[in-house]
């Protein structure tokens, strides 16, 4: 990365980002109210650090030594704040999303939302393709649910997120949510990752249940290196091994929160819901991401998970959900 003296002109940050362009490479420019940093994308041996070193209005260069260069600290010390509508992600406050797996019909969204805002939720979820092992399975109701979802976030004045499963839905999602989701499966899928960048809406992408902390990281990094900086990540349980896959549908790993934390300066959610697949479970764990740091959660919520399509077992109801998010906000006040 190189770093500008504090009174370098705008003249000598263009200069230098010119030289780094005409090498072939992009630029990543970070302006904080002291200094600007301006970040390199692409093969750095074909610049001459010494060279750009010697320009006028360059402090320093500075060599970020992790794979993850543009999600990192040590290149953006300052942590990420994300405003969606009303709601203001990574400013200390928790945040909540709830709603549920699946959008099964309007009457549904509609009643679930009510509840969602009324126990305290912020922003609005609702899967409308839904990525599923099984052919047979319930898909979701596509457009038509996206429909539902938007009527019901403008009708409680929440934000909305769903889920993008492949390149040729980007566009169509983008046009009814506030936030775009990249799931577990797809957090490899690098085409996605770039085609979702380029909307300019915020992204949360969901940690695959095999990866590395690194590796979830270096994936993160294709959505910044297309510009979009607006990345909420999410922990949701790795695969579990042994007899833990007798007792829960994943393991949830808290210690990627603080983890995280240290390490980038994005936002870090938690998803208690698939992380264990226990509506037991949700309450407890919540309760200790929360503690661990985590910025927001992820809690799947449906008016009736009796009757719900897909991961019933997982859904709290209302009442559940305001007593996660009630007690989650005096843990937090807490700590």
């Amino acid at each position: 990365m190189i770093i500008m003296k504090r009174d370098a002109t705008d003249e000598q940050i263009k200069r230098v980002i010119d030289e780094i362009l005409c090498c072939g490479l992009r630029v990543d420019v970070s302006r904080g109210e002291f200094r600007t940093i301006i970040g390199l994308i692409g093969d750095e041996k074909r610049v001459s650090f010494d060279h750009l070193a010697g320009f006028p209005g360059v402090k320093e260069v500075q060599p970020v030594e992790s794979k993850y260069k543009l999600v990192s600290r040590e290149y953006h010390p300052d942590s990420r704040i994300i405003k969606v509508g009303d709601v203001v992600i990574g400013g200390g406050e928790p945040v909540f999303i709830a709603g549920p797996c699946a959008i099964e019909g309007r009457e549904q969204m509609l009643k679930t939302a009510e509840e969602a805002k009324s126990a305290g939720a912020n922003i609005l979820r609702g899967g409308a393709f839904k990525p599923r092992s099984s052919v047979h399975s319930f898909q979701g109701l596509h457009e038509e649910g996206l429909k539902y979802l938007a009527e019901a976030g403008e009708k409680f004045n929440m934000p909305t997120i769903t889920e993008v499963r492949g390149e040729g839905q980007v566009e169509l999602v983008a046009q009814y949510v506030d936030i775009l989701q990249i799931g577990a499966r797809n957090m490899y899928n690098q085409d996605l990752l770039e085609a979702v960048a380029k909307m300019g809406k915020p992204v949360l992408l969901k940690r695959n249940f095999g990866a590395g902390i690194e590796e979830f990281l270096c994936f993160a990094e294709y959505i910044v290196a297309q510009g979009n900086k607006d990345i909420i990540l999410c922990e949701r349980g790795l695969v579990p091994i042994g007899k833990g896959k007798e007792y829960t549908r994943y393991m949830l790993d808290l210690s990627a929160v603080p983890v995280l934390k240290k390490e980038t300066y994005l936002p870090v959610f938690a998803d208690p819901s698939h992380g264990t697949g226990r509506r037991d479970l949700v309450e407890p764990m919540s309760r200790a991401a929360i503690a661990a740091g985590a910025d927001g959660l992820m809690i799947e919520t449906h008016c009736n998970p009796q009757e719900a399509l897909c991961d019933s077992q997982q859904m709290v109801v209302g009442n559940e959900l305001k007593r996660i998010i009630d007690i989650c906000m005096k843990i937090r006040k807490i700590m």
